[in-house]
This record gives C-alpha cells, structure tokens and sequence, in this order.
C-alpha cells in the first residue's frame, strides 16, 4: 500500500526506517506529545521529498454500529509548521474514508497541543470536547487532558 498526498507519501514502515524513526520520536518537539513506541510495527512512514519525516497509524472500528477510524502522526520538528503533517493527516483520511468506507473519523491530540489542533482543523477535524486526564505524560507521569476531535466523511476538505 502506497497512499500519495499533494506533498507526502504514506508506505508501510520498513525495517531499515526504524533507527530514523527511533530518533525522531526522541526529539524533545516529538516526546513532549509521543511516547516512543516499543516497535514502529504496522504504522505507515511519511516520506516528505525521499526522505522519512515520521509516522502516522490508524486504527479502525468495525462493528457495523459504531464503525470509525482513527489516526494518530508524528513529525520531525524539521517539518512542523510546514503543511507535511497536514497534508498527511488529509491523505490518511482520504483513504480511510473514500476506500475504507468510514464515515466518520476521530483524532485526539493532547488539548495543549495547539499546533497540532491547528493542523487537524485545516483537514476539517472538529472539536468534540476534552478528555480530561486522558493520557500519562511519560517524561512526568502526570495525566494530561486530550481533545477529541472527528471528522465527518463530507467535511474532509
């Protein structure tokens, strides 16, 4: 699987991408989000101009009631601000929502991200509401609130 955006392409992570992959996610812009992961298995890399910039996942529901996907990315700081993780996020949701078939899609940054939340918001991402307490920081071990966000399949922009 290969998902192509205006700036990025998404692929299945490679062995070889896991020391780049490894020093990202330890990047203090990165960890202050990101917990590294024990392995980058089943996640999908984000090429940006041949050269892999960070990772995105998703994970999706399949009951037929409650049917829905939802992704989570990091960047190198290098990228941030810079529309790549836009771009990825728009493309993942393309994806999950035109071939997959979701109708919805959630997303659920730390509520003090606000780049992220910027970002989420110019793919058409929703606030839902805060979560408090919703995930363990673990540089600090302290409990820091998240923002649900989703995105409807006709609001995808």
């Amino acid at each position: 699987m290969e998902l192509r955006g205006d700036k990025v392409v998404l692929r299945p992570v490679a062995e070889s991408d896991g020391e780049v992959l490894g020093r990202i996610v330890r990047e203090p812009e990165v960890a202050a989000w990101w917990s590294p992961p024990e392995d980058f298995e089943g996640m999908l890399v984000v090429v940006f101009e041949d050269e892999v910039v960070g990772a995105a996942q998703f994970e999706e529901e399949t009951d037929p009631e409650f049917r829905r996907a939802g992704i989570d990315i990091f960047l190198t700081a290098r990228q941030h601000g810079k529309g790549v993780g836009t771009d990825a996020v728009r493309t993942l949701s393309r994806w999950l929502v035109h071939e997959r078939g979701h109708h919805r899609l959630t997303i659920d940054p730390a509520a003090a991200n606000t780049a992220a939340i910027r970002s989420y918001s110019k793919v058409g991402f929703k606030p839902v509401g805060i979560m408090r307490a919703y995930a363990r920081d673990h540089r600090t071990g302290l409990w820091q609130d998240g923002l649900l966000m989703d995105l409807l399949a006709e609001e995808l922009t």
